[in-house]
């Protein structure tokens, strides 16, 4: 399998790291609209009944996208945005700037969960995730989802 982004399955280039697209009518500024038409496209092409409901995309550094779906299981089975880490490093890719869930059926944007909150801020603390709806969508650092947090790098 090549490096390529241009070749590698979930991997899309991109011209700008965190540009937005200009086919969004009324596009909110600081929003990656790219991103979440990435992670709606896999959430209408790749779930499958009740085993894969959510995807996620992440734009890259160095402006690539990845794009993963959940792996639900009745024992935990892990969240889209855990499935696109290892993914992003199984392709190279180590730093995230921008991440975003969405919902199969057409459910939109979804807020990451208490575990993938905690996960991607130990991972990635500057991270970017869009939440929201409709005209609400927004783009905030991972911290402002979890205040008060715990850091796992300081006990350590």
């Amino acid at each position: 399998m090549s490096d390529s982004p241009a070749l590698t399955p979930g991997a899309e280039p991109s011209a700008q790291p965190g540009a937005e697209t200009s086919a969004q009518p009324g596009a909110q500024p600081g929003v990656d609209h790219e991103l979440i038409e990435a992670a709606a496209e896999v959430a209408r092409t790749r779930s499958r009944g009740e085993l894969h409901t959510m995807a996620a995309a992440a734009r890259a550094a160095d402006g690539r996208v990845i794009t993963a779906v959940n792996a639900y299981h009745f024992t935990g089975g892990p969240c889209a945005e855990l499935v696109l880490v290892g993914s992003a490093a199984a392709r190279g890719v180590y730093d995230l700037d921008t991440i975003v869930a969405v919902g199969d059926r057409d459910r939109g944007v979804v807020p990451p969960c208490g575990r993938c909150r905690q996960f991607l801020f130990d991972y990635f603390p500057d991270l970017k995730v869009i939440v929201g709806a409709g005209d609400r969508l927004r783009t905030v650092r991972i911290s402002a989802l979890l205040p008060e947090t715990y850091v796992w790098a300081d006990h350590q």
